[in-house]
């Protein structure tokens, strides 16, 4: 069982992504913004993995700058990036080394093999 860190501003999406990685055995928290996101990686909770949507509204960080900052806490942390906006090869050399990447919007199954694909990653 993994715990995996879910950051999304959009309420419904974060629920989304909750309710099914929690039905597939693993355990989730859950933040709407950098802030919140941050507190729980300081804190002894375990956290295996850390999804992440890119663009969050609230706030002066990103979803990268969030992940560069949880692996300076947690650097065995694995890292999946979301977002609705396309992905260029410029902002694809910002990602954390060995980030996956699910875009949206996505749905169940893809949710699920990126999840799969990314606890199973060394």
């Amino acid at each position: 069982m993994a715990v995996i860190l879910i950051v999304e501003d959009e309420a419904m999406l974060r629920l989304f992504a909750e309710t099914m990685i929690q039905d597939w055995g693993h355990q989730t928290h859950s933040a709407g913004d950098v802030d919140g996101a941050l507190l729980l990686l300081r804190s002894p909770q375990p956290i295996t993995a850390l999804f992440t949507d890119i663009r969050l509204k609230a706030g002066a960080l990103d979803g990268i700058t969030l992940a560069h900052e949880a692996i300076k806490l947690r650097p065995e942390l694995r890292v999946l990036y979301t977002t609705g906006n396309s992905i260029t090869d410029k902002l694809k050399a910002l990602f954390v080394e060995g980030a996956h990447f699910l875009p949206k919007p996505y749905v169940e199954q893809q949710l699920h093999d990126s999840m799969k694909g990314l606890l199973a990653a060394q």
